[in-house]
């Protein structure tokens, strides 16, 4: 491989890799998009949920998103709240379960977010899991309530 094309390809990785992280720091590495889960998501293609932002693969999901009623985006609250984990725009306290201390031997990814339990029984019951069921019971409403995920601060430099 000559120069040229070496030093091309790497500015073009460098353009690919900038276009995963949003300018307050969110990366979408790994992240798939929100309504069509098979496609990764684009940083530049975002919008508000909670006290941070979901993201898309393209602006016609982003703009179907953004024209649905809260009843609509109630029916997604799960794989929105898994994706502001993934992003690491939120962070949990206790276990989603039981609300019980956690305990880092008990990590596991779901659909990139890291997430632990109280105890072996609440991961295993996790583990069991799978798909659309897992990611309902760990960041449904309720549990995301239940896991007390808040909103991580950004520092300020």
């Amino acid at each position: 491989m000559n120069k040229k094309m070496g030093l091309g390809l790497g500015a073009l990785a460098l353009m690919f890799a900038s276009m995963a992280i949003a300018a307050d720091g969110v990366s979408v590495e790994g992240v798939k998009c929100l309504l069509q889960g098979s496609k990764p998501a684009n940083v530049e293609k975002a919008a508000k949920y909670k006290e941070g932002n979901v993201y898309f693969c393209c602006g016609g999901c982003q703009g179907k998103f953004e024209k649905m009623t809260d009843e609509e985006k109630t029916k997604l609250a799960a794989k929105a709240n898994n994706q502001l984990v993934a992003t690491k725009q939120y962070a949990q306290e206790v276990c989603p379960f039981t609300g019980g201390k956690l305990n880092d031997k008990t990590a596991i990814k779901v659909n990139g977010a890291e997430v632990k339990f109280c105890c072996e029984k609440c991961q295993g019951k996790a583990e069991k899991l799978e798909g659309d069921a897992q990611v309902e019971e760990i960041f449904g409403e309720k549990a995301f309530e239940k896991g007390k995920f808040k909103l991580v601060k950004q520092e300020t430099k």
